[in-house]
């Protein structure tokens, strides 16, 4: 008789798990079609997350933008692209992030009459909603045209008129009054890595260059913080931005530090602080003299709102120390002063005295790297006798007596120790 046998080959290995749900096929499917098919929104909260996690960051900003808002997927998007990313600089969102980062790039390596502007204004829609700040650290200038095609001999004016329109830099008005939440705007005209091309032209901030961004600047209703550092602003260009600047609604910090800002600047940053809201200006390192500190106290002897003045490394010396040193006998809005490396000595430092004795509302003064001296040094310590107020007093460099010093920072520390412990008492809710 014949046996009849049967084998049934088995793969041990092969399970039903290993079959993808349809679900997971789905959702397979809308990430490898993303680009022309983006139905993120339509899809439950957990399938959105899967899709999203599997999203490819070199997906067109046209695409994602405005559809995928979850901050895992933009936080790969940054990671990817830069080395440091501190979000919390960005409201710990990394979608602000992104944008404010991207836009930046695409500004900094903008190329006037090469670049095509609409490569800036087509990002608009998309980073509208997220842009809070700016910090563009160069402007490129244009390329330069070749004019030696022309046998004509144009005489030196014609060609000092061509090379400012050669040298004009990226019109940012429609773009920055196109960002409703734009509150802070840091610029820098230059050149950050020129290497052996230097050349001062590229960091020309032209005259051209500062009616525009006046204009620009004036039309942004929301700015709170304008910063226009190391870019050669000078008085005339000062004159100008301070009158658009005028009747802002919002700004509240101005910082032109590290500019050629002289006197005729200073006196219209001066009118520009009685007529405005403005609470912090910073002119460290510019080069104003007295007559411009005389003209920035009389603005904050009418003020009401600044709350902080920088003038470190400018040349004020005593005339226009002690100006600013009786405009504090009247004026209650001042909280911190830094008047270091003004070449200030005995005179500001006997006004300052009485200063100290008579007014309530400043905290913070610096005369670091000045040459007050033995006797000022006393004055200053006389002041301090009765005040309750101050709690920072730098005098480093400033040529005071060792022993003095000592008793100065001794009732500085007490008021700074009686301010912890009073908030520790009452500690103040914010709203």
């Amino acid at each position: 008789s014949f046996y009849t046998r049967r084998c049934i080959t088995e793969d041990l290995s092969w399970s039903l798990v290993t079959v993808p749900p349809l679900i997971e096929l789905c959702l397979q499917h809308i990430v490898h079609n993303f680009e022309k098919n983006p139905i993120l929104n339509y899809l439950l909260p957990e399938h959105q997350k899967k899709v999203v996690e599997r999203l490819s960051t070199s997906l067109p900003l046209t695409v994602t933008a405005n559809i995928v808002s979850h901050e895992d997927y933009w936080k790969r998007c940054c990671m990817e692209r830069w080395q440091v990313c501190d979000v919390s600089n960005y409201g710990d969102s990394w979608k602000r992030m992104f944008f404010e980062r991207h836009l930046e790039n695409v500004l900094k390596f903008f190329i006037p009459n090469a670049t095509d502007p609409q490569q800036v204004l087509e990002l608009i829609p998309l980073c509208k909603g997220y842009v809070r700040k700016l910090e563009v650290d160069q402007f490129l200038p244009p390329l330069q045209v070749d004019q030696q095609d022309s046998n004509d001999l144009s005489d030196t004016e014609d060609d000092a008129e061509l090379g400012e329109v050669y040298m004009h830099h990226y019109y940012l008005k429609e773009l920055i009054t196109s960002l409703p939440h734009l509150q802070e705007l840091h610029l820098t005209y230059g050149v950050k890595s020129c290497g052996m091309n230097f050349d001062w032209s590229l960091f020309n901030f032209t005259e051209l260059d500062c009616s525009n961004l006046a204009a620009a600047v004036k039309m942004c209703h929301n700015l709170k913080v304008f910063k226009l550092t190391r870019s050669k602003v000078d008085d005339e260009k000062i004159k100008l931005l301070a009158r658009n600047l005028q009747h802002h609604p919002c700004l509240l910090e101005l910082d032109l530090s590290h500019n050629l800002i002289r006197d005729h600047g200073a006196q219209a940053l001066g009118k520009l602080i009685s007529h405005s809201k403005l609470e912090i200006l910073d002119l460290c390192n510019n080069q104003i003299c007295h007559p411009g500190a005389q003209a920035l106290a009389q603005g904050l002897a009418e003020s009401s709102t600044l709350t902080s003045l920088n003038l470190r490394l400018n040349f004020v010396e005593d005339k226009g120390g002690e100006a600013i040193g009786r405009a504090l006998l009247t004026n209650t809005s001042l909280k911190s002063l830094h008047l270091g490396s003004n070449n200030l000595s005995q005179p500001t430092a006997a006004v300052f005295s009485q200063v100290l004795a008579q007014n309530t509302t400043l905290t913070s003064i610096n005369f670091s790297c000045n040459h007050l001296g033995l006797d000022g040094g006393k004055q200053l310590l006389e002041g301090l006798a009765h005040n309750k107020t101050l709690t920072e007093l730098d005098l480093r460099h400033a040529e005071v007596e060792r022993e003095t010093d000592f008793l100065i920072h001794e009732i500085v520390w007490a008021n700074r120790e009686a301010v912890r412990l009073g908030s520790l008492q009452h500690p103040t809710t914010e709203p």
